[in-house]
């Protein structure tokens, strides 16, 4: 017996033929504030470089614009068996590479395989396939994997599928040449990779054989700010039409701004502050020069009690955001940890002078805590030289570890250079962050044992370089849990044991604030529906449904045009800020440009 998912999980979208297009040589143009690690996808780890393989691939199934619920993307339809084992995608017909070739199973089937069998193809996704036992494709429109225990997850595998003609051949895919053939090589999303320069921009074309129908726009060009107010100002000039990734006070600032309309939506996103407590590599060799005595567990408790997340919503960020507990976001209610009484570490100056007392670190002459073999509690704070919310973070926390006796020196550095230290381990304190997805395995995966970088530094999608055995049993139990309920309750009981441990403390939870040119644009798709974020999604919706101003006027004029959630036809001039990274990082890459 097998047993079929509900219609309303796979169904699919209708298709509007290209010739319904209105306009025609629009070009949407995209602001990044943060850089680009890999146009590979399976090494593409910062958030802007997800986003590039979200536009050039389709997913297997990917959360919908209205819900976030599992729709069809490469897999039309799909059921798993009775115990949950074997899972059965029926792939979608009429689908083509940009190449011509058609889309098959045996594309998925080697994704998925490659994932498998490469340590390297690991890098970005790695822990969709950890539980895969076998991956094949017994015909063209037929997929079948099996896991070696059920895995909630199957019908939220955040991974580009590739086509396999392309890429089999490929021998080596951290060889720097598997960017520049992404640049040249195939696509079946959206819009289609045409051109690169490295930290200046990259150029798409869009997909007028994409099975949703063309996007509205001819050509998408990511270009890089260097910072969000250079942005913001090309946004207020009409150079640019879309910013997310805004500062509080920068969205503030373009309320009521003429032609210009804001956006505030719930946030996918976790701020939070690393510890460094002697950090290991997957093979539990030390890495990195943490300061040592970080690594008492009464030193990092003493550090998350002198933290004021409510202050920080408030005064960092203007109140758009919600304090943070766990590392699932408010948004998805049904898996946020609310810590009881006894769980939660309350922000108390007194209590965390009193933690430090009584583990013999007393103050100098300096007011500067002394370890009990004289070294001072001195520790390096690093963080993202350009990003305002590390800015201001940073002198936060500074100021409230000096009330505790703890020295900060901050080292606030470029993206490229915190994706260095954070990945080596090469850091004290650090502030970082993650863009989530609405299945929670994916944020609880970033805290296990074999999210760690492999002994050469490489392959890691590790958040906090946490490996803890009973993290991982509810880890493991969570992800064979098919009953919401109680899959919720583990991994509620998973978030606690990471929060009692100190090794990071999460800070809050930001708002989506976003701004677009009304002038030029009349709608974006958001997520979910009717509310959500334009930019800041789990999939590509925002900017495939971007809806340009004159094409919605043509439509009202001649009876109404199709411009509903998945349909683009035609193009425009669009600027999207991609501000650290939004359109979800992984490990090895800084804080705010993970997914």
């Amino acid at each position: 017996m097998v047993a079929v998912l509900a219609a309303s999980a796979v169904a699919t979208v209708p298709f509007v033929p290209a010739a319904a297009a209105q306009q025609q040589g629009k070009v949407l143009r995209v602001a990044l504030t943060t850089g680009i690690d890999h146009l590979n996808p399976f090494t593409a780890q910062l958030s802007a470089a997800t986003q590039v393989g979200r536009f050039n691939y389709e997913f297997l199934t990917l959360p919908s614009a209205e819900d976030t619920q599992p729709t069809g993307g490469v897999a039309e339809s799909w059921k798993t068996s009775d115990d949950k084992l074997t899972w059965t995608f029926t792939i979608r017909q009429g689908m083509k590479w940009s190449d011509g070739k058609p889309v098959t199973a045996q594309d998925p089937a080697y994704t998925f395989q490659r994932m498998l069998d490469d340590e390297n193809a690991r890098t970005a996704n790695g822990s969709y396939v950890s539980n895969f036992a076998s991956v094949s494709a017994p015909d063209d429109k037929t997929l079948v994997i099996k896991t070696k225990a059920p895995q909630a997850s199957m019908t939220s595998l955040d991974v580009p599928i590739v086509p396999k003609h392309i890429w089999e051949p490929i021998k080596d895919l951290n060889a720097p040449s598997t960017d520049e053939m992404a640049v040249v090589g195939v696509g079946s999303g959206p819009y289609l990779l045409t051109e690169y320069k490295k930290n200046e921009f990259v150029k798409f074309k869009a997909n007028k054989d994409y099975w949703r129908g063309a996007p509205k726009v001819d050509e998408l060009q990511l270009l890089q700010f260097k910072d969000a107010e250079a942005a913001v100002n090309a946004l207020k000039q009409g150079e640019v039409d879309v910013i997310n990734r805004l500062t509080p006070t920068q969205f503030d600032a373009l309320k009521g701004e003429q032609n210009i309309t804001t956006n505030k939506a719930p946030g996918r996103r976790y701020n939070e502050l690393i510890i460094n407590f002697g950090v290991k590599n997957v093979v539990d060799q030390p890495i990195g020069d943490g300061n040592p005595i970080l690594k008492d567990v009464r030193v990092r408790k003493a550090i998350a009690q002198a933290i004021d997340t409510k202050s920080i919503v408030e005064k960092v960020m203007n109140g758009y955001g919600q304090p943070g507990t766990g590392v699932v976001p408010a948004i998805y209610k049904s898996y946020t940890w609310t810590p009881s009484d006894a769980e939660k570490t309350k922000f108390d100056i007194a209590a965390a002078n009193a933690t430090l007392d009584q583990a013999g670190y007393a103050k100098g002459a300096d007011g500067i805590r002394v370890a009990p073999g004289g070294a001072k509690l001195e520790f390096r704070l690093a963080g993202h030289a350009n990003r305002p919310f590390d800015q201001r973070t940073a002198q936060f926390v500074g100021g409230w570890l000096k009330d505790v006796g703890i020295g900060v020196k901050q080292e606030l550095v470029s993206d490229d250079e915190l994706d260095d230290r954070t990945t080596a381990g090469n850091y004290d304190l650090a502030i970082s962050g993650y863009g989530t997805s609405p299945d929670p395995d994916y944020a609880l995966s970033l805290n296990t044992c074999a999210g760690r970088p492999n002994a050469q530094g490489n392959g890691g999608s590790s958040a906090t370089f946490f490996c803890d055995p009973r993290y991982e049993d509810l880890y493991k139990k969570q992800l064979t849990e098919f009953d919401p309920a109680k899959r919720a309750e583990i991994v509620k009981q998973a978030q606690a044991i990471l929060a009692g441990e100190y090794v990071d403390v999460v800070l809050d939870y930001d708002n989506v604030l976003e701004a677009y040119r009304s002038d030029k644009f009349s709608s974006f798709t958001k997520q979910p529906q009717p509310d959500g974020a334009i930019l800041e999604q789990s999939g590509y919706w925002g900017v495939y449904g971007a809806t340009p101003a004159d094409a919605a006027a043509a439509g009202s004029e001649d009876g109404g045009s199709n411009t509903g959630l998945w349909i683009g036809i035609g193009a425009v001039v669009l600027v999207v800020l991609v501000g650290g990274g939004v359109l979800l990082g992984r490990r090895g890459k800084s804080a705010d440009d993970r997914e």
